[in-house]
């Protein structure tokens, strides 16, 4: 019995998303076979049926606070948890439910519920940093899993994350893509977005959404600068910030410059 209790206890947590950053751990396979034989599974709805009770060297929390439930139901994961890692976009920035937060969500939930008076919500949907500690936070819409092996490792190592902190652009030029803004006129978010889905849409001749939300040092501004002389009007540059990040303050604050 001391010997498994040694074993580190991973823990995955899911609150308001789509499951999407957890199937992303299934997806890695092999890779997952061999880290479930260094960790304890103790919580992970998506691949087991028990839950061991208890304290978690590592958890990973994907989704957004959206309930006061929810918002109890962290603090508790916090208490229990030695390591908080929040995975993906609506735990790193409140996800594409956070475009409640620029609306009433009141007005929402009349017109999609018949009776929205049994609905318990909060007016804004927030990512897990506005209600406890995050030990590190891992982006994307949805997280890359080489990105995820490596946060897993690296605390199981006692070390920090390493992930890159530049932008799209830089993943186009390794892939030797053609700048698909410069070639082609296509309004493309590469350069103010975080790096880690290898540039797969600039290689697809498409702009970069902005998955992986605010690179470190976005100049957003700037990138405002070139996508108004390729004909885009405020409004559209505003919705351009306002998807899977709107709630990064990077992007928010960006698509706020061209609220009417």
């Amino acid at each position: 019995m001391a010997n498994r209790r040694a074993t580190p206890r991973l823990a995955v947590w899911k609150f308001a998303s789509c499951d999407g950053c957890q199937l992303t751990l299934l997806d890695c396979e092999d890779e997952f076979l061999g880290l479930a034989g260094a960790v304890e599974i103790a919580y992970f709805p998506e691949a087991t049926r028990g839950q061991l009770r208890g304290r978690y060297d590592l958890s990973l929390v994907e989704g957004s606070i959206t309930t006061p439930h929810d918002a109890e139901r962290i603090r508790e994961v916090r208490r229990r948890s030695a390591h908080l890692v929040t995975i993906g976009a609506c735990a790193t920035a409140g996800g594409i439910q956070g475009l409640r937060n620029f609306a009433d969500v009141r007005e929402y939930a009349a017109v999609v519920y018949a009776r929205p008076d049994y609905i318990a919500t909060l007016a804004t949907s927030t990512p897990i940093a506005d209600h406890v500690p995050v030990d590190f936070e891992l982006r994307g819409c949805p997280i890359a899993k080489h990105q995820l092996l490596e946060v897993i490792t690296a605390f199981l190592a006692g070390r920090r994350p390493v992930t890159p902190a530049h932008s799209v652009c830089l993943d186009c030029k390794l892939r030797g893509n053609v700048c698909v803004m410069v070639a082609h006129g296509t309004p493309c978010l590469g350069p103010v977005t975080h790096a880690g889905c290898g540039a797969l849409c600039p290689a697809y001749h498409r702009g970069c959404y902005g998955c992986y939300g605010p690179q470190e040092t976005p100049n957003a501004v700037s990138l405002d600068t070139q996508l108004e002389a390729l004909g885009i009007d405020a409004r559209d540059r505003r919705r351009v910030y306002r998807t899977f990040n709107a709630g990064a303050p990077a992007f928010r604050e960006e698509s706020d410059r061209h609220d009417p």
